[in-house]
């Protein structure tokens, strides 16, 4: 399967929809984040090892995460659980207004626990030149109590799954009108913040992640 292909099934099953997420999938290569044992099936629609346990997540996942999250050029967003970069980088490219929508740049503040994994994925990352050209902070640290220090965010996007709630941590970080898309257990989660006490959920079952490590 070729990336156009991959993209065609994605936009032809319904996973792909809106056009500036379009746009980052036909921009940033899935192949410059997988290990190269793995190159030759960076189109397939399945998730792939990226060693210490993990994996780069299905294109079909991430597209349907994406489109939950619904990221806009301007916006701070933090993606935790960077892992390989792939989905880092495609918030990179919308976020940082690279099609001249204009308005502000905005950044995504990528963490990742796992030091082999955060040299895997910026050294990915820097092929699109995000991180010296500041479309990407990225930090190597536990994330599961946020990132207070780059707080507020507008969108928070987990790659790696909680056990019965994401972190409460999160949810006060968020902006006003923000959402969070994160898996937990079996399920995709959409939260989408109201006001302060106020909360509008929705769950979309039927997902596999790898378990959310605190500390």
């Amino acid at each position: 399967m070729t990336k156009a292909d991959l993209i065609q099934e994605l936009i032809e099953t319904g996973y792909l929809k809106t056009p500036r997420i379009i746009d980052a999938f036909q921009n940033i290569d899935r192949v410059d984040f997988v290990p190269e044992p793995f190159k030759g099936e960076a189109y397939e629609n399945y998730p792939l090892s990226i060693g210490e346990g993990q994996t780069i997540s299905q294109p079909l996942t991430v597209a349907f995460m994406l489109e939950l999250l619904e990221p806009k050029p301007g916006e701070k967003i933090l993606d935790v659980g960077a892992g390989s970069g792939w989905q880092t980088a495609l918030l990179a490219h919308i976020v940082a207004n690279l099609r001249n929508e204009g308005g502000q740049k905005g950044i995504v503040i990528a963490v990742e626990r796992l030091q082999a994994l955060c040299d895997f994925a910026t050294r990915n990352l820097e092929k699109y030149k995000f991180i010296s050209n500041n479309i990407i902070r990225f930090h190597c640290v536990d994330a599961t109590g946020g990132f207070p220090d780059e707080a507020p965010f507008d969108k928070i996007i987990a790659a790696a799954s909680a056990r019965q709630d994401i972190p409460f941590e999160w949810k006060k970080q968020l902006k006003i009108g923000g959402k969070i898309v994160s898996p937990i257990d079996g399920s995709l989660w959409l939260f989408e913040k109201v006001n302060e006490t106020k909360w509008e959920e929705q769950e979309f079952p039927g997902f596999v992640f790898v378990p959310l490590v605190r500390g």
